[in-house]
């Protein structure tokens, strides 16, 4: 088994002029891709026995039990994996999806934070304080509450053990720099105010759906 890059649900340019094509050609065929490579190094490699056989959703839960000699390389680039694809999903061309979320999503947000607006300031502040690099998640917590945190480097929220909140994520932003620097420079405030305008609600909507019945978020894993 080897991992392999998936293809985006958009084309480059699609995110314009919130996310430029540039940035997006480089995150997904440079940045994601090592991340791939990384993690199939380990797999193929003479320790990889403890991950061969996960799926990618489960390798996040189990890297806290991994042994040392992997463990790193796994959190960082299964992690890496991991995020990357299920943020290519969460976003959209402006007007190709719901730009708001609706359902039994919107009740919970407005019945957890008081409304939209206060649950994106929340999310923002938790994007822009993250020192350094890392992401930005709203989740669904094992009582089925939703919250927001926020993660180191490549860190997610199912890799139980490893973060303080673990639960599972619905919504994701990455504010490492190379997502968006070209365009914001160090502007990050700017780049988390323009993720808004690209966010797919249809998916989160379907994560969140998938998360009530005990799933995680929905995208494709393409395998060798």
């Amino acid at each position: 088994m080897a991992f392999q890059l998936p293809d985006l649900p958009y084309a480059y340019e699609a995110l314009e002029p919130h996310i430029d094509s540039l940035t997006m050609n480089i995150h997904h065929t440079k940045h994601h891709n090592t991340y791939i490579t990384n993690v199939n190094g380990v797999l193929a490699g003479e320790n990889g026995a403890p991950i061969k056989g996960l799926s990618l959703e489960a390798m996040q839960g189990a890297v806290a039990t991994l042994p040392d000699n992997i463990k790193t390389a796994v959190r960082n680039s299964g992690g890496g994996h991991y995020n990357h694809c299920m943020f290519w999903t969460v976003m959209g061309g402006v007007g190709t999806a719901n730009a708001a979320p609706f359902g039994d999503l919107k009740e919970k947000i407005d019945s957890t934070f008081g409304a939209l607006d206060e649950m994106k300031k929340l999310f923002n502040t938790a994007a822009a304080t993250r020192f350094g690099s890392g992401w930005a998640w709203l989740c669904v917590a094992e009582d089925k509450s939703l919250y927001i945190t926020s993660t180191p480097n490549q860190d997610n929220p199912l890799m139980t053990g490893m973060v303080d909140k673990p639960g599972t994520p619905i919504l994701g932003l990455d504010v490492w720099e190379h997502a968006y620097y070209l365009k914001y420079r160090n502007l990050r405030a700017d780049y988390i105010a323009a993720f808004w305008n690209v966010v797919n609600w249809d998916k989160v909507v379907e994560n969140y759906e998938s998360a009530l019945s005990g799933g995680t978020a929905v995208f494709d894993v393409p395998l060798a």
